[in-house]
């Protein structure tokens, strides 16, 4: 059943929450910068016993903070930024509870089944999030890789889904387009994953209120979990409150 799943993005070492289509080797247009570190989020995560959330690193920088984060909540977030296949058994060890690629799955815009196969040798499907997060375009959801840069050829359909479903544990999607601007989600896309998906699946872009939360479970049948990042109280939001997320995540 939809759940909400918390976040920490880390940008240049700090936590901040930024939007998404403005990230750019020269920066990022940023809604908020927080004057606590990672391991402080990760930390009231696990008090208010909220899972599979995700730790991510927007660019250079952020090592330590990242690996703050994974020991402050052993086993308790997933993480993903700049994994590929020589690091990430090192990020599972640092407490990560799965790791999460996607760039590392791109050789100049193809997906290269290859780097899937080994990287699923290397840690396990049950340890592989696979991030499907895109750019929407005239030829539909593309698959956007290198802090949301580069538009692969990759089309996040059913097709791909299923193809994809068989080597990893879950699915991470960030609609880039409307990452951080607190304009409402993409319901289309969410109702395409809702009809699509078996694995677990993770929502991120636009979430405004508590209300998303009801929107995304009536629009996936139950079947899309949400992140909800700028909106939130804790990132300076002041669209819905983590007490009213948590308080979501134990109803009935």
């Amino acid at each position: 059943m939809t759940a909400f799943r918390p976040c920490i993005d880390l940008h240049q070492g700090q936590v901040k929450q930024i939007v998404g289509g403005s990230l750019n080797d020269s920066g990022a247009e940023t809604n908020f910068v927080s004057s606590h570190n990672a391991a402080y989020y990760a930390r009231l995560y696990q008090q208010q016993g909220l899972t599979g959330g995700h730790v991510i690193a927007l660019g250079p920088n952020n090592q330590q903070q990242v690996l703050e984060a994974l020991a402050a909540y052993p086993n308790g977030m997933q993480f993903g930024g700049g994994v590929n296949l020589e690091n990430a058994s090192s990020y599972l060890e640092a407490g990560a509870s799965q790791i999460i690629v996607t760039s590392y799955l791109f050789e100049n815009g193809d997906f290269s089944w290859s780097r899937l196969e080994k990287i699923k040798a290397e840690v396990g499907a049950d340890k592989l999030v696979l991030d499907l997060s895109c750019r929407k375009t005239q030829n539909g959801w593309m698959i956007a890789t290198d802090r949301w840069q580069t538009i692969t050829n990759m089309q996040v359909n059913q097709r791909t889904i299923a193809e994809l479903e068989s080597h990893c544990a879950e699915f991470l999607i960030h609609a880039a387009d409307v990452e951080g601007l607190q304009a409402g989600i993409d319901s289309d896309l969410v109702s395409l994953l809702g009809n699509c998906c078996t694995l677990p699946t993770t929502y991120a872009g636009g979430a405004r209120s508590l209300a998303d939360l009801d929107l995304v479970k009536s629009l996936s049948n139950g079947k899309v979990d949400l992140t909800i990042g700028s909106a939130l109280d804790i990132f300076g939001g002041s669209g819905v409150t983590l007490e009213d997320c948590v308080r979501w995540n134990q109803q009935p």
